[in-house]
């Protein structure tokens, strides 16, 4: 059966095409064009989206948790849960990410993945993202440092073999950083800098070991300073590196975003949600990250002591976030929340809507609220039957 979706602006990176429509057959995109090019047939499923915005299916390579569950829940049922809010958000594709854990819990966890893997009716999981235990403990945040241990291949390679690794965060001056990212880059994982007091030096070191990303920029790095510019001078000055970026105005202020955005291209930047069990939970709320108490108070996850844990963030926010304050056009901004993800993780098929690409797709309205949300061309999140 084919599918027509019409009505609609099709927006795809570098492309912004009103009065629109989308044919899909078989999970993939056959046509985009304007609606008058595209007559329904008899037997076509047509949905007509009043006006709406189609973009490409959202994709959120750094996610702890949401609406309740937490991927260290270590359930297959947590990350189906985790999976059916991140369709709220239009997100059709995420990497359920781990924190600092002892590696019994990890291999859970992986399991976990592994199961859902064997029947993803909700968003996809291609693979997951380990965000420490190799991290530097003094810049651990709301990672337990009681865990943090020297990275470690083995044990890497054996989560790996239980459900595919992605990409793994890991701080550069540790000992061993450097044939550690050697060997993840020869076994196709990606490493990304996170957690890390970092020299620049170091991190050019890592990156020709073949590190190519950074980790929920800002945090937890080594700050920008006139004599050492550190991880975040780095990300600033480098033309190649992956930058994840957490636009909730909170991680990152608002006058921040606007200056990644004018120092970098959009071809260089990842939105991420960084989002806990918290997300889509009110304020008040407690959830556990790890076996660190978290509460909900202004949108903000917080330890105890104050320490950012995560967020509330949901994606399709994210990118409202950036269009409001740096005011560049949509088809330039998309590929921030799904291209560049698809890019960088050797995902074929996804982040654009171009004819046979697979039919991931997300439709929001003029408010970026998520009205409707395909996976391979199937619908399984519409804001009418909520």
């Amino acid at each position: 059966m084919r599918r027509l979706l019409t009505n609609l602006r099709a927006v795809s990176p570098g492309s912004n095409l009103p009065d629109a429509a989308v044919l899909i057959e078989n999970g993939r995109i056959l046509t985009v064009a304007p609606s008058s090019e595209i007559p329904p047939i008899e037997g076509d499923d047509v949905i007509d989206l009043s006006g709406a915005t189609v973009v490409p299916g959202l994709i959120d390579i750094h996610t702890h948790g949401a609406n309740g569950s937490d991927f260290s829940d270590a359930t297959e049922d947590a990350v189906r849960k985790i999976a059916q809010a991140k369709l709220r958000e239009g997100v059709t594709t995420f990497l359920p990410t781990s924190i600092t854990l002892p590696r019994d819990q990890l291999e859970k966890m992986m399991h976990a993945a592994a199961a859902y893997r064997g029947r993803q009716d909700a968003a996809k999981t291609p693979a997951v993202h380990i965000e420490g235990p190799y991290i530097n403990a003094e810049c651990a945040g709301a990672q337990n440092p009681a865990f943090v241990r020297p990275p470690d291949i083995d044990e890497l390679l054996a989560l790996h073999a239980i459900s595919p690794v992605g990409i793994v965060s890991m701080a550069a001056e540790t000992e061993g950083a450097i044939p550690f990212i050697e060997r993840m880059t020869a076994e196709g994982i990606t490493t990304s800098l996170a957690h890390t007091a970092a020299t620049y030096a170091q991190f050019s070191s890592a990156k020709a070991a073949g590190l190519t990303h950074l980790t929920h920029f800002c945090n937890q790095m080594t700050r920008l300073h006139h004599r050492e510019i550190g991880v975040v001078g780095a990300g600033l000055l480098d033309r190649e590196v992956m930058i994840e970026l957490i636009c909730d105005t909170i991680h990152l202020v608002p006058d921040m975003i606007r200056l990644v955005f004018e120092l970098k291209p959009p071809e260089q930047l990842m939105l991420i949600t960084d989002s806990v069990a918290a997300s889509w939970l009110p304020d008040g709320s407690h959830v556990n990250l790890g076996g660190l108490d978290v509460v909900v108070e202004d949108r903000a996850c917080r330890l105890h002591d104050g320490t950012l844990a995560g967020s509330t963030l949901r994606l399709n926010d994210a990118l409202k976030n950036v269009h409001t304050l740096t005011g560049l056009p949509l088809e330039s901004l998309v590929c921030t929340t799904s291209f560049n993800q698809a890019q960088s993780l050797r995902l074929p098929g996804l982040g654009t809507l171009q004819p046979g690409a697979i039919a991931d797709i997300a439709v929001l309205d003029e408010n970026f609220d998520v009205v409707m949300t395909l996976v391979d061309g199937e619908v399984r999140f519409d804001s009418k039957s909520e």
